[in-house]
């Protein structure tokens, strides 16, 4: 069974999780949004208020998330409560990334993020907190 195989290591992979959402996502989408947002591949509209706005919103929850992970990561009790938080993000960005891929309305990098995120739900539940 691969639910919690790992469990025992469940606060070092938040701490890990934490650093990577940090520092990859939440913080480049919080100051840079439509900059990371070309990196990726998108094209920037002539009007980008909205567009920097949802960007920084993004990011903001992000770095939230970041941030508590570090917290819970050494609060075993809270982990299986966060790691259900992590669990339910990760499918649906699998979802929203696959639907952007089906109507063919996202760059072909945010398409290639649909094994990043499958990935992580992976680790996820072999990293789930077992008691």
């Amino acid at each position: 069974m691969m639910i919690g195989v790992w469990g025992q290591h469940a606060g070092l992979s938040l701490e890990v999780l934490a650093v990577g959402t940090l520092g990859l996502f939440g913080l480049p989408m919080l100051f840079w949004p439509l900059r990371w947002a070309a990196v990726l591949g998108w094209r920037i509209p002539e009007h980008t208020h909205l567009a920097t706005y949802f960007g920084r919103c993004l990011g903001a929850v992000i770095c939230v998330l970041g941030a508590f992970a570090f917290r819970v990561a050494a609060e075993p009790a809270l982990q299986p409560f966060f790691f259900d938080l992590l669990l339910g993000n990760f499918v649906l960005m699998v979802a929203v990334h696959v639907y952007g891929a089906v109507k063919r309305i996202q760059p072909r990098s945010e398409t290639y993020e649909i094994g990043y995120w499958l990935l992580l739900l992976v680790l996820a539940l072999m990293f789930y907190p077992v008691r």
